[in-house]
């Protein structure tokens, strides 16, 4: 046994080396390319907007969007985990590359504002956002899409200017079990009827 053990330290000692040549040999990740996201996106902009900034409330605003959001959600479209006709049909065809080029081309586009436009609930959807309620254990808003509406990237969606009927509907459709692809908003709509989440709905496309 004696005879080995020069050996087997040697071994041992040029393993960390191997590793490290390896990882060094590992390719980088490649950035995605906006010009190509921009072509990609083309198809998109009749529902969209050319620029992201949807004009039809029903549609989402996608401009100023985290890439990351953006991305996770062309996925789920793709895989079935987050249901819609229209969406799964238009990307069904995206590869992972144009997938992330087209997210990191959104994601540069400048978010045009929004309004609200209901004097008399934006005072309820301000306090459901900013401070939730306590009562009934709604955590408020903000603690996860920031005071003013920007999201975490990768985490929480921008919120800020989104039209307000394509958030009533997001939160009416996590309630009601028709959006499946976040349990966290799932719990949280499920607490809300529908004056809140009208109120709050209108209170986000007024932020900043």
């Amino acid at each position: 046994m004696k005879l080995f053990a020069p050996f087997i330290v040697a071994a041992a000692l040029a393993l960390p080396m191997t590793c490290l040549h390896a990882a060094d040999k590992a390719p980088a990740a490649k950035a995605p390319d906006v010009a190509k996201g921009e072509a990609s996106f083309a198809p998109c902009a009749a529902c969209h907007g050319a620029d992201g900034n949807s004009g039809s409330p029903a549609n989402p605003k996608l401009a100023g969007q985290h890439p990351e959001y953006i991305h996770k959600q062309l996925q789920e479209f793709k895989s079935g985990k987050r249901a819609n006709a229209i969406m799964s049909g238009m990307v069904a065809a995206l590869s992972p590359e144009d997938m992330k080029n087209i997210a990191a081309w959104l994601g540069q586009q400048k978010a045009k504002p929004g309004f609200a436009k209901d004097k008399q609930t934006v005072a309820l959807g301000e306090r459901i956002y900013r401070g939730g309620i306590a009562d009934r254990q709604i955590p408020a808003c903000a603690g996860c899409h920031s005071p003013n509406g920007a999201g975490l990237p990768s985490q929480y969606p921008r919120l800020s200017g989104q039209h307000a009927d394509y958030s009533a509907a997001q939160l009416t459709g996590f309630r009601d079990g028709v959006r499946q692809n976040n349990l966290t908003m799932t719990q949280v709509a499920a607490k809300l009827n529908d004056r809140e989440i009208k109120a709050v709905s209108d209170y986000i496309a007024g932020l900043r």
